[in-house]
This record gives structure tokens, C-alpha cells and sequence, in this order.
């Protein structure tokens, strides 16, 4: 239990990355690009869903048992924000008409993943210490990508440096859920594996469809800057394709 515990808290640090992007004069050229890092977020998160889709289907009783997670999750992320209050906040504190993200739709779709990720952390170190090093390792550093995404995306919602990592953290905290319930009750969070990769491939999916993408796409528009977000967009791609190939998930 150690070795998971230490695992955990090393991923949950992951979450923290964001803080290196305000320290001087970085923090100056994150604040003036934030447009176009939402564009990079975006990028990383359709290759996260994408990841995410794939091993749902894969490890499926079915196509359509997997097909019916993904689209339950994205359901019920799309019907929770129907119930909630809207955020009309914006990174620069005015209202924006159109499309507006709200962090609150990518907070909730990386806590369901992290609790994916406890459950094959803990599953992998049950199997042996060398597997659930590798696998540590490997959801490590596809966090560094993922967390530095996201607080990009929560800066351009309107949360403060502070807000911003402080939610970053907490939401990297339900790792600890997946893993100490696979850790006491593996055999019943195993069966679970599937339907939350499913639910937090959905959600993931509705956050880059329904609010990064959108907010892209009118910040293009309004800046007339379409390739630099398409670049951008295309960097967080590849970047996030290039760790899942080398380190696997």
C-alpha cells in the first residue's frame, strides 16, 4: 500500500505544473497567449478522449456496450450543466457572448479519469512492483501534459493562478478514490474500469466539442489569427499522441 500511496502523491504533484507558467516573464506570455493555449488544451484533450474511446471499446463486452458508456457519459455531463447555474465569466472578467467555457465541465471529466487511473494503479501494483512502477510512470507524465492543459483552460475560464491549481490539485486528489477502492475491493472497481474510461471519454469529448473548440474557433475569428490556432491546436495533438505512443496508458 506504500508504494501506491508514493505513487499517488507523485501524480497528484503532476497537477501543480501549471505553477511554472507564472513565474516572471513567462507569466506575462502565458496571460497575453491564453487564447491560443486554449487551442493547444483542446488538441490534448481530443487525443485524451480519443485514448480513452479506443480502450473503452477494446475492453467492452461489445461495440455497443462500449458505444452506450461513451455516450452515457457525455449524456450526463451534458445534463448536469443543464441543471447548474452558467458561468459567463471570462479569462479577462466581461461577459462573452456565444461560447463560453466553463471549468467546471473539464474539472468533473478529469476527476472520473483520475479515478480511472487509481484503479489501474493499484491493479498494476497488485500484479508487481515492476508493472505498477511502469504504470506510475507512465500516467505521470501523460498528467505533466494534461494538468498544464487544463490550467491553461481554467485561467482562460476566469479562475485566478491560485483558484486555478488549488481545483487542479483537488481533482488530481480522486486518484486516491480509484486506488484505495481497487486496493480493498479490486475484483468490484475492475468492473467499474470500463463503464468510467467510457463516461470520462464522453465527458472529455463534450468539453473539446461543446467549449474549447467553439471558444477556438470565435477567438480565430475575432483575431483573425485561424492558422496560429490551428497550429497551436495541432501542437497539444501531437504533443499528447507522442506520449501516449511512447508510454502507453
Amino acid at each position: 500500500m506504500v508504494e501506491i500511496l508514493i505513487a499517488c502523491a507523485l501524480i497528484m504533484f503532476a497537477s501543480l505544473v501549471g505553477v511554472l507558467t507564472v513565474w516572471g516573464k513567462a507569466g506575462r506570455v502565458v496571460e497575453r497567449n491564453l487564447d491560443f493555449l486554449t487551442s493547444f488544451a483542446a488538441g490534448v484533450f481530443l487525443i485524451v478522449a480519443y485514448h480513452l474511446a479506443e480502450e473503452t471499446l477494446e475492453h467492452a463486452t461489445s461495440l455497443g456496450a462500449g458505444l452506450i458508456w461513451i455516450l452515457g457519459g457525455a449524456l450526463a455531463l451534458w445534463i448536469i450543466f443543464k441543471l447548474l447555474p452558467n458561468l459567463h465569466r471570462h479569462a479577462h472578467g466581461h461577459e462573452h457572448q456565444g461560447h463560453t467555457i466553463d471549468p467546471r465541465r473539464l474539472l468533473i471529466s478529469d476527476g472520473i479519469h483520475n479515478i480511472g487511473d487509481g484503479i489501474v494503479l493499484a491493479a498494476s501494483f497488485a500484479a508487481s512492483a515492476t508493472l505498477g512502477v511502469a504504470a506510475a510512470l507512465s500516467i505521470f507524465f501523460h498528467e505533466l501534459v494534461q494538468e498544464i492543459s487544463e490550467f491553461f483552460v481554467l485561467r482562460e475560464g476566469g479562475y485566478s493562478v491560485r483558484r486555478a491549481l488549488s481545483f487542479n490539485f483537488l481533482v488530481s486528489s480522486t486518484i486516491l478514490i480509484g486506488a484505495f477502492g481497487a486496493y480493498f475491493l479490486l475484483d468490484l472497481f475492475e468492473l467499474i474500469e470500463v463503464p468510467l474510461l467510457g463516461f470520462s471519454a464522453g465527458a472529455f469529448l463534450v468539453v473539446v466539442l461543446g467549449d474549447l473548440i467553439p471558444h477556438s474557433i470565435k477567438a480565430s475569428h475575432e483575431r483573425s489569427h485561424i492558422f496560429r490556432h490551428l497550429l497551436w491546436f495541432g501542437l497539444g495533438a501531437l504533443l499528447m499522441f507522442g506520449v501516449s505512443s511512447l508510454g502507453g496508458h
